[in-house]
């Protein structure tokens, strides 16, 4: 393969690989790099804005693993975190995926792993396995069906009511299912989020308190989430402006803003969120409840990063084929339950 890069500025560092700007320069090289890989380029929501602008598609998760198993692409380039790089080879194990830094984890899915899951599930033989999409190729391998942040409701639902289901990893996602659903039967895994679960509630109030107009959108991964409907019960906040919502719900819901109407909105999630949003709906202050929240994975996809990859091809993501069988079968039943109207 041939290369149009003469020189490879980029440095490696703890944070990510660094000395590359993205300028002009950059985006016609990572352009011209992508056709001669027959690539696609994938960019989660909540990369850096210089990641979203120059990707071919920008989504969550599950809507970007989609778009890549139906690519005719030779090459998939996922700007995002690994797990989600993981999801995208399971669904389409005959492309080669590349993930611009493989040392962008998750917290998240950290916070279970196929032996936790396989003990767990021994405590509660007969029990179904609910996994949010946030985990790991293995985990999802014993995995029942997998959900999103926009249909878990839906596919625990789909369980019958008496039957036991453990819902993992996310302790916040799984309190919003039990509370939507009704069921004590849902036992939750006692995971997070570490960017969602430090948007507190004592946050949320002093925003809403300092802008009384402003709409909430709120991730039902965030620890927040539960102080949003209790400002809402206790007549702060009027109900209809509190919105639980996926990242995919988010940008449904700010394209639908009518012109004049709101003009300022809250949104509780990671802060690089707010790109899409502002594209979305220009005319609408869209504010962060928390400026901090940026996950420091995400951001190790940086403009070097890139570059590197396309460069070099690295890093190149790898599904032992059995896991890879099974963990397919778990996110394809969640598919077959209902087409989700956004991911994470």
């Amino acid at each position: 393969m041939t290369t149009t890069a003469a020189a490879t500025p980029y440095q490696r560092t703890d944070a990510g690989y660094v000395g590359v700007e993205p300028d002009g320069a950059w985006t016609q090289q990572v352009r011209a790099l992508l056709a001669e890989r027959n690539a696609v380029l994938l960019a989660h929501n909540y990369q850096l804005p210089a990641i979203q602008d120059v990707a071919d598609h920008v989504g969550d998760s599950l809507a970007l693993s989609r778009i890549a198993a139906e690519s005719e692409a030779d090459t998939i380039v996922f700007c995002g975190v690994h797990f989600m790089a993981e999801t995208a080879k399971i669904l389409a194990p005959h492309k080669t995926v590349l993930i611009p830094d493989e040392r962008a984890g998750c917290s998240l899915a950290d916070s279970i792993d196929a032996t936790q899951l396989a003990e767990w599930k021994a405590e509660h033989p007969g029990a179904v396995v609910v996994s949010y999409v946030n985990t790991t190729a293995e985990v999802k391998a014993l995995t029942d069906i997998c959900c999103t942040s926009s249909n878990a409701v839906e596919v625990v639902e789909s369980i019958p009511a008496d039957q036991e289901v453990l819902f993992l990893p996310d302790q916040f996602l799984g309190a919003h299912v039990r509370r939507v659903t009704g069921r004590d039967n849902v036992l939750v895994w006692a995971g997070e989020c570490h960017v969602h679960a430090g948007i507190n509630g004592d946050e949320l109030a002093a925003q809403a308190a300092a802008h009384p107009d402003a709409e909430l959108y709120i991730h039902p991964e965030c620890g927040c989430a539960t102080s949003a409907l209790y400002l809402a019960g206790e007549g702060a906040v009027p109900a209809d402006r509190v919105k639980i919502l996926s990242t995919g719900g988010m940008l449904d819901s700010a394209r639908a803003l009518a012109p004049g109407g709101t003009r300022e909105v809250l949104v509780a999630t990671e802060v690089g969120m707010l790109h899409q949003l502002r594209q979305a709906a220009p005319g609408v202050d869209f504010r962060a409840v928390n400026e901090k929240a940026s996950c420091r994975y995400m951001k190790m996809i940086t403009p070097a990063a890139l570059l590197r990859c396309l460069v070099e091809g690295a890093d190149e993501v790898h599904v032992d084929a059995e896991t890879a069988r099974r963990a397919s079968g778990a996110v394809r039943r969640m598919i077959a339950i209902g087409q989700p109207g956004g991911g994470e």
